[in-house]
């Protein structure tokens, strides 16, 4: 891979693809429209970002896609059966692929960017996190060039941020994680300073990275399974068809598990709130999933309720896996594994504050599947300022979720 030319691995995450092989296989026709949102208003992205610029750096890799090196790399990866990680028909399908144009503008109002591409789900899932990394690469060289910052500087800074979070991890060879910090990071060299930095000085607590560029450039395992897209897209085509939307919640899973089997089977929590997941998730997959990924809530309290949930139905929680992956930065890694320590097996899943921590401000920004088919999408975050979706759809799926709990609970009583 020549990583002077743009390219789409360098900005992917690796769920991306894992999440395309599905939805090219059971929904090659959906339609699907992914939004930016900027969570940090009072942090303008087209203070620093303009339109031509931004859209100069995506048609690049636009126009180049998946180079044949790239789609190799793919197509050597291994499940954990031995056979190929991604079925011929999706690797054949990203080697012709061309991705769908991307809408970038300013706000009349506001004056803030806006981003929005639509097209085929597995095809135009994969701008989510190669726009954001773009925008945010763009931010701060342009952000830098304004203020008259070093690079140099902000390097040293950085490395002597990651000098300490190095120094941490090397006396806890109990903490595992992975590199999560595609989306939102400084840059991708910057990145993947971090990246050779911990693959070189603390193997023992790095065990991979959410991108495949750099997995495929260091030999680092690829990391991924599901995001909330992938709930989310599945409720939006039940709501169009007339149905419960919620139903598309333990179709989705079940869709996953025909199509990978035991293997990536992390299961994401928090799509429509994780009281509602608890009451969706039936004991025979809380036997044959390897574990949860939690990335909103108390993640303490979280982690209690797994290890009851788990007790309910009589599994060992110390043969499962959280994955936590909300905001991370290096005490709360800490006070996580302290805290669960001989309790449950841990695995974190380290973004922002590992791939852009050189003393700057941070962006908040996502990317999100908004329709589906035209048919708007919701998600319930455990946190209320991540809910996404317009208020009565909103309102609706809330009204939809408190019902199942109260069913669950019913049952539950009944049965005791």
């Amino acid at each position: 891979m020549n990583e002077q030319q743009p390219n789409l691995s360098r900005g992917l995450d690796f769920y991306k693809l894992t999440m395309g092989d599905m939805a090219y296989e059971k929904h090659p026709d959906a339609e699907v429209t992914f939004t930016l949102k900027n969570r940090r208003g009072e942090q303008p992205l087209s203070e620093f970002v303009t339109k031509a610029a931004l859209q100069e750096r995506l048609d690049a890799i636009r126009e180049r896609g998946f180079s044949p090196e790239e789609i190799a790399y793919y197509a050597g990866l291994q499940a954990q059966d031995g056979g190929g990680r991604f079925t011929p028909a999706y690797l054949n399908h990203l080697a012709d692929l061309q991705l769908p144009d991307v809408e970038i503008d300013t706000h009349a109002a506001t004056g803030e960017l806006t981003v929005q591409t639509t097209g085929p789900w597995a095809d135009v899932s994969l701008w989510e996190t190669v726009v954001m990394s773009e925008i945010n690469e763009e931010y701060y060289a342009r952000l830098m060039e304004v203020n008259d910052l070093s690079i140099d500087d902000l390097y040293t800074e950085g490395d002597r941020r990651l000098d300490e979070k190095i120094a941490r991890l090397q006396a806890r060879p109990d903490i595992k994680f992975s590199d999560f910090g595609t989306r939102r990071r400084f840059s991708a060299a910057w990145h993947e300073h971090v990246i050779s930095r911990l693959a070189q000085e603390c193997p023992g607590n790095f065990v991979g990275t959410s991108n495949p560029w750099f997995a495929y450039k260091y030999d680092l395992t690829p990391i991924g399974t599901f995001a909330h897209e992938m709930p989310m897209v599945y409720a939006g085509l039940e709501d169009a068809a007339g149905n419960n939307p919620l139903n598309g919640h333990a179709k989705m899973l079940k869709d996953w598990q025909e199509h990978y089997g035991g293997d990536l089977s992390i299961a994401l929590t928090d799509t429509f709130g994780s009281e509602f997941f608890f009451t969706d998730f039936t004991p025979e997959q809380a036997h044959a999933w390897r574990g949860l990924r939690h990335d909103s809530g108390d993640p303490i309290a979280f982690g209690e309720h797994v290890i009851d949930f788990y007790a309910r139905y009589e599994i060992d929680p110390t043969t499962k896996t959280i994955v936590f992956s909300d905001g991370l930065d290096i005490d709360m890694i800490e006070k996580l594994a302290d805290h669960f320590s001989g309790k449950t097996n841990l695995m974190f899943g380290w973004g922002t504050s590992l791939t852009n921590d050189l003393g700057l401000p941070s962006n908040n920004i996502v990317m999100k599947a908004t329709h589906v088919n035209g048919n708007e999408t919701v998600k319930l975050s455990d946190d209320k300022g991540k809910h996404t979706g317009p208020e009565h759809k909103v309102a609706r799926y809330q009204s939809a979720v408190a019902e199942k709990i109260a069913k669950s609970a019913l049952k539950e009583v009944i049965l005791a």
